[in-house]
């Protein structure tokens, strides 16, 4: 294979501020290559916190349909983020219209959860402020059963500023029944009503849905649309420090009867509607890997092992029989399981010292893996975080989190993960950053890390010289503006760069970065973000997009950081095209020169910006930030990387 020379300047170019400067000048050499770029990389996150799985990628529009939330006259379900369009749920959703003395909520034989509503004749209960888009069907169904064994009737109808779309009247019998019905929107509204009344006798309500009727097995048509063009090749989920608290037996049998319980680790209610078998229809429907976190918090080796048996094992082991039972005769075959999430924090639902957590590890990791040897795990860490002030042993007092679990667990995983978020995070009420100050902070935090576990690993004599790879399963800015519900900040053109020049250094580390899930996916410091009607690639999606797409897998090894220039290169599996990446954060062109004859005079150029660093996206308008398809273009005179963008081209190689 023949090597390109790309000119390279003076070596003082290094401390020439860009904005003074016009082309560049790097050094490339095809066969100075670095180790294969691993796909998971490109991973993603979804945790049940705030509207990334219910109100993003689940298709339920309700809110608590299972009532865990006792229905009274006195309505003020909404406790915060009012003022955005997904607010915090507090309280029940569900309005009483009539004497509210008519409800009741019983606890004797509840169809599911603690209580199950009673309506008397004369009285309806509705949901308001549901959205509804013109010409499209909603479909759903009711749990009913009349009380006293009396014969009840319920009319269903659906309200749009206060004009009715009859549904079904339905009579129930004295044990619950299950019955669908549908409406058709007559005009777009984001305040929607599905009232509930009941007209005859007395009436049990077990659960209720609404979905639209486009959905697909229970998702968003438009979320799994963008999300399959996302085209991430690996899902960690269920958290998070949600995992820590979740039992997954919650989460699987009948969707209806699954218990509603309050979000261990986050707001509002968790419907359990998306549990493992969800999750894995979830992965089949856009063609990506699984990956789940077990409970090493509240959860213990017992239950963690289980899972790993519905999920992998036959009719023999209790979880396969559970999972076929469930519908599902065929294992799923999940083979990547994080053990654990950030156990080093006392924010996390049963934080215990490390001393202790690496002897829980252990235990967790060796049931894990005596259910499936098959199984590729990944160890808590931190590097930076010390356990000393709960740790009164002085021989454990300086070690940090990740030292310890390399010294002690390190046989019982294959790699370890770091966490870290950057930005305007509501624990650092920084202002605004400049722009090249902003932009460069997920990469340095990247570099920080590997630098710090080349170090800290070469130290470590149990390793014996080997590298534990690093899993950055949770990375990306964080905002404290919150607009998409909680934690639903939004991304600006800077932001994109900053991911793209995050993407780099992934590259350069491909030799100790093995895998890395951005957190999160949908409205939760997302990569796309929702309305309830509409869904939309943030910024930081785009880049993603474009990367996992376009860019080579085998990366070259260069000086590519010029002043505030950041670029990379690689090449395709087959050698035959190479792919340069430019992030230019400032405000002025730069030419990157290119003087190797073997070159094509032109190449395909694909091009992430916008009108201005703030810009930005949002759902149902015109994007602020796109990705711009240049076609061929020259590149006789250098490539020329546009200010404020990130731009990749692809170039043939001759042979």
């Amino acid at each position: 294979m023949k090597s390109i020379i790309i000119s390279l300047l003076a070596i003082n170019l290094l401390v020439i501020p860009l904005a003074k400067a016009e082309t560049v000048n790097i050094k490339l050499d095809l066969k100075n290559q670095g180790e294969a770029i691993n796909p998971f990389i490109y991973g993603q996150f979804i945790e049940h916190l705030g509207r990334c799985i219910y109100g993003g990628i689940w298709a339920e529009m309700l809110e608590d349909r299972k009532f865990y939330f006792p229905i009274t006259g006195n309505y003020a379900p909404y406790v915060s983020l009012t003022d955005t369009g997904y607010p915090v749920v507090g309280a029940s959703p569900w309005k009483i219209t009539g004497d509210p003395s008519r409800v009741k909520m019983v606890k004797k034989e509840p169809f599911v959860g603690d209580h199950t509503p009673h309506l008397k004749k004369g009285v309806a209960i509705e949901q308001h402020d549901l959205a509804v888009v013109s010409g499209k069907k909603y479909i759903g169904y009711i749990w009913l059963k009349s009380d006293n064994s009396k014969n009840a009737r319920v009319s269903v109808s659906l309200m749009i500023d206060g004009k009715t779309i009859p549904g079904k009247v339905i009579s129930s019998g004295d044990s619950y029944e299950k019955t669908d019905f549908e409406f058709t929107a007559n005009k777009d509204s984001d305040r929607a009503t599905l009232k509930i009344e009941a007209l005859e006798g007395e009436v049990f309500i077990g659960t209720v849905s609404l979905m639209p009727g486009d959905n697909i097995k229970g998702m968003r048509r438009d979320t799994i649309t963008l999300l399959k063009e996302l085209n991430a090749p690996l899902y960690r989920w269920p958290g998070g420090n949600f995992t820590s608290g979740y039992d997954w037996h919650d989460g699987i049998g009948d969707r209806d009867r699954r218990p509603p319980r309050k979000n261990p680790a986050w707001t509002g209610v968790e419907h359990n509607d998306f549990g493992t078998d969800e999750f894995i229809a979830f992965c089949r429907e856009i063609n990506t890997e699984p990956m789940i976190a077990a409970n090493t918090g509240f959860g213990d080796a017992y239950c963690a092992a289980e899972w790993v048996e519905y999920c992998n094992s036959g009719a023999k082991t209790t979880g396969g029989k559970y999972r076929i039972e469930n519908g599902h005769k065929t294992p799923f075959n999940v083979k990547y399981w994080c053990v654990g999430n950030e156990m080093f924090g006392d924010w996390q639902l049963g934080f215990m010292q490390l001393k202790q957590y690496t002897i829980k590890h252990n235990i967790v990791a060796k049931a894990m893996w005596e259910k499936d040897p098959g199984l590729v795990l990944v160890g808590v860490g931190s590097f930076d975080t010390i356990n000393a002030a709960f740790d009164p042993d002085s021989k454990q007092r300086n070690r940090t989190w990740s030292r310890g679990m390399l010294e002690e667990s390190a046989e019982y995983m294959n790699m370890l993960s770091e966490h870290f978020y950057v930005g305007r995070v509501p624990w650092n009420q920084d202002e605004r950053k400049p722009v090249l100050e902003h932009v460069p902070m997920v990469k340095n935090s990247i570099r920080e890390r590997v630098e710090a576990h080349k170090k800290l690993q070469a130290s470590i004599e149990v390793l014996k010289g080997r590298f534990v790879p690093i899993t950055l399963d949770e990375w990306n800015y964080w905002h404290r503006d919150y607009v998409y519900g909680e934690l639903g900040c939004i991304y600006d053109l800077q932001d994109a760069l900053g991911i793209a020049m995050g993407l780099h250094e992934f590259f350069r580390q491909s030799k100790y970065i093995h895998a890395a899930n951005y957190a999160q996916t949908v409205n939760v410091i997302g990569a796309i973000k929702t309305t309830k009607t509409n869904a939309e690639f943030d910024t930081t999606g785009l880049v993603l997009k474009l990367y996992r797409n376009q860019f080579g897998s085998i990366p070259l090894k260069f000086i590519g950081e010029i002043g505030a220039l950041d670029v990379m290169a690689a090449l395709n599996k087959t050698g035959e095209i190479l792919t340069v990446s430019a992030v230019n954060p400032t405000d002025k062109e730069i030419v990157i020169k290119l003087d190797a004859l073997s070159l094509p005079s032109d190449a395909v150029n694909y091009v992430i910006t916008g009108e201005k660093d703030t810009s930005y996206n949002a759902p149902g308008k015109k994007r602020g930030v796109d990705i711009h398809n240049k076609g061929k273009v020259s590149i006789n005179g250098g490539l020329k990387a546009a200010p404020l963008s990130a731009s990749l081209w692809e170039i043939k190689i001759n042979k």
